[in-house]
């Protein structure tokens, strides 16, 4: 084998690696995140000669979507610019998420089977399934969370599973069964933990599978999807894994909260930090306000009797949309809606417009984007730094997977 053949062999392996590596140490690590966001930055600068081309001739179609991210940053720059009490931290988030554009020009540059990615969604769902089951029923952990917290893990446990049900389409005839137990385990990792606020993205997955269903040749793959939705349903009715617990509390959370009781609940908590956003969005509209001032505004809501004091003790607002409003005003909401939107029509243009090969990244990446927005809504998804980076590098993964199946495409 001569020196170009090796390095070529060389270079394969240590892509396809990567992109596998990715998904499954997202969960079971400590370091995986870092770890691939880095060598997919190196990778982008090695290969970045072969890469940029290609970008180049794709460049409109993903424009939006790295404005949109670029949007992000120079926010983040101009808050901290103009505010005397911000911190240099506040860029780490998304002048990470923008550099995760490497991830597809690196994918450009190597054009690596979608396999690679699948397999690697099926085994992390599948690691983090075992590892959340063995906290929650053999250590006997009520509310475990792995190495984060419970709702983050749950969420992204889930998202890894939608996405599974989008991988069937790359697998040929029965073989479809691995993506589809890949869903199960995401499910099943997220029923575990007791996550409730990620249902909703199981309802609108349903409706985008329904819409868009034709995408999900064959019978056997349609049966695998509704399938893996129906179990999730039928953990209702099984007492061991929490599910009716779960529902029946958040069904009295609510109803002591509208009758003045105790508000100090899972749900009656998120209600009074939602009450209290909305009191200082009332304020600062259109820019929003710096997180010392939010605190000091805070405090003066608990004083006055508009808020109880226990909000004080949250560091977020747990919705998205109203941390976005609060800390960045309307121009902070248009920018975070952008960072989804951007991305979901990217997605849906290659969906509508391309069939094949481009089918299943492209319902993976609406998945994605669906998945969290509907996080969003009950919890800030976009707080940790390891779930902004997976939606960040999955996004520009599944983006340039699109790009290089349209390449491939006469």
């Amino acid at each position: 084998m001569n020196n170009t053949s090796a390095q070529s062999t060389a270079s394969t392996v240590f892509i396809h690696s990567l992109i596998f590596l990715f998904p499954f140490l997202l969960l079971i690590t400590r370091f995986g995140v870092g770890l691939c966001s880095f060598a997919f930055l190196l990778a982008a600068i090695v290969y970045r000669r072969a890469g940029w081309p290609v970008l180049m001739r794709h460049l409109t179609e993903i424009r939006g979507v790295l404005i949109a991210f670029g949007a992000v940053l120079l926010l983040a720059l101009l808050w901290f610019a103009l505010s005397g009490d911000s911190r240099l931290r506040d860029l780490e988030k998304p002048a990470r998420m923008l550099a995760s554009a490497t991830v597809m020009l690196t994918v450009l540059a190597c054009r690596p089977s979608r396999k690679a990615l699948w397999w690697g969604l099926i085994a992390g769902a599948a690691a983090g399934a075992v590892f959340i089951a063995y906290q929650r029923w053999v250590i006997g952990l009520d509310r475990p969370g792995g190495l984060i917290n419970s709702i983050t893990f749950g969420d992204i446990m889930l998202c890894m599973g939608l996405m599974c049900l989008a991988a069937t389409l790359d697998f040929a005839g029965r073989s479809a069964i691995w993506p589809a137990l890949g869903a199960l385990a995401g499910l099943t990792g997220s029923v575990a933990t007791g996550t409730r606020g990620g249902w909703v993205a199981i309802i609108l997955a349903a409706l985008l599978l329904g819409r868009y269903g034709h995408v999900l040749r064959g019978r056997w793959r349609k049966v695998l999807a509704l399938l893996a939705l129906a179990l999730l349903v039928s953990t209702y009715f099984i007492p061991q894994t929490g599910t009716r617990a779960r529902i029946d509390q958040g069904i009295s959370d609510v109803q002591q909260y509208v009758s003045g009781g105790n508000t100090f609940t899972n749900v009656g908590v998120r209600f009074e930090l939602w009450r209290s956003a909305l009191q200082l969005i009332e304020r600062r509209p259109l820019l929003g306000a710096s997180i010392p001032t939010v605190k000091r505004e805070m405090a003066e809501l608990v004083a006055q009797g508009r808020a109880h004091p226990y909000v004080l003790e949250y560091e977020h607002f747990h919705n998205d949309i109203l941390q976005s409003l609060v800390f960045g005003g309307v121009l902070g909401l248009l920018v975070f809606g952008a960072m989804l939107v951007a991305p979901f029509l990217f997605f849906l243009g290659q969906l509508r417009h391309g069939g094949g090969a481009r089918n299943a990244p492209a319902l993976a990446g609406m998945l994605l984007v669906l998945s969290y927005f509907s996080f969003g809504l009950t919890e800030v998804i976009f707080w940790s730094v390891r779930s902004c980076m997976f939606y960040a590098m999955m996004l520009f993964l599944l983006a340039g997977l699109c790009l290089n199946a349209r390449e491939e495409q006469p």
